[in-house]
């Protein structure tokens, strides 16, 4: 029995090596956005030489997905990036902001991780910006707003022997500072041995949650849960709360059994927040989210989305192997925040 606050999609994995239209060896960790009033995941397909690149899915329903016939993205064969990408580009995150969607993702060579940004605007033609990290470093989540003229991320550089959740700021994408450690990891618990931001954060009333992953060490191999971080709204700096236990856990054969045994790993989220009266929207997570509300559906300015009240879809990898969606209510993440640092 599990006792996970997520509910997984009856029917998963919802994408498997069987729905991408060329011979790869897995799909798994996809970043997720809206579209064109359309869903879009950014696979992450490992092909048959071992290295991964992204593959585009698009769905009317976000359970169903048509996959493109190849990918809309693979190791760049032009400098500085194809010294940094010689083994693959992994994990994207997306995060719109304005009408432009950026993607930041992990560029893995024999130099070890580092973070990359790059830019689209129709997911069709896709612009490289930029390196945009030190090695050994990974896991980054944009913010889908500026603060203070600035625009904020969340990554997980390694440490000596420490990996924790730091914060960064820029002016322009390209180059990060002022730098520091907002969530670290609780030795003895879920998320005791690492920790890594997952998906785009995304707005409540409370503050922006985040889907993280935590990692415990086992003596049979390390378990990867998903949890839960609530941030400042004004300050994102500022930890407020995290899930004192998973809201995810590998626990269905599909989970525990493949690539990477006991993985349940996610890169991209999307929202449906409630409307006062009852309805729902999708969108993109930021501020400008009542005004496209209203300029769409024509309505005025008391109607307004209740940022606490909706429903959040997870992708996320199981296994290293497939693709699965789990579904929570943003009401039962709020609740599960029950731990301060």
């Amino acid at each position: 029995m599990s006792y996970d606050i997520v509910e997984r999609y009856k029917q998963n994995p919802i994408i498997t090596l069987l729905d991408i239209p060329f011979p790869c060896n897995t799909v798994f960790n996809a970043g997720a956005t809206m579209y064109n009033d359309k869903y879009i995941l950014l696979l992450r397909v490992e092909n048959l030489s071992g290295r991964s690149v992204f593959v585009l899915g698009e769905s009317h329903d976000g359970i169903h997905f048509r996959i493109s016939k190849e990918p809309v993205m693979s190791p760049s064969d032009e400098e500085p990036f194809k010294t940094y990408e010689e083994r693959g580009i992994e994990d994207p995150r997306i995060t719109k902001i304005d009408d432009t969607y950026y993607i930041i993702y992990t560029a893995y060579s024999e130099h070890s991780p580092r973070l990359a940004i790059a830019k689209t605007k129709d997911f069709v033609e896709f612009e490289r910006m930029g390196l945009i990290s030190e090695p050994d470093n990974k896991d980054a989540a944009l913010f889908p707003e500026k603060f203070n003229g600035f625009y904020v991320r969340l990554d997980r550089p390694v440490t000596s022997s420490q990996a924790n959740v730091w914060i960064s700021y820029s002016k322009d994408l390209m180059y990060w500072g002022n730098a520091k450690a907002v969530m670290k990891t609780r030795p003895g618990h879920w998320d005791g041995d690492r920790l890594g931001a997952g998906a785009t954060p995304f707005r409540t009333e409370k503050g922006w949650l985040v889907i993280y992953h935590g990692v415990k060490n086992t003596a049979s191999g390390s378990i990867y849960r998903l949890g839960c971080a609530l941030f400042d709204l004004n300050d994102p700096s500022k930890l407020i709360g995290r899930s004192a236990r998973p809201i995810l856990s590998p626990f269905e054969s599909y989970e525990r059994i493949g690539d990477v045994p006991n993985v349940v790993f996610t890169c991209g989220v999307t929202v449906n927040y409630e409307k006062d009266e009852g309805g729902r929207i999708n969108h993109n997570m930021g501020r400008d989210i009542e005004k496209m509300f209203k300029d769409k559906f024509n309505v005025e300015e008391e109607c307004r989305i209740n940022h606490n009240k909706g429903t959040v879809n997870i992708y996320y990898g199981a296994a290293d192997t497939s693709i699965c969606l789990g579904m929570v209510s943003i009401e039962d993440l709020l609740k599960s925040i029950a731990w301060r640092d």
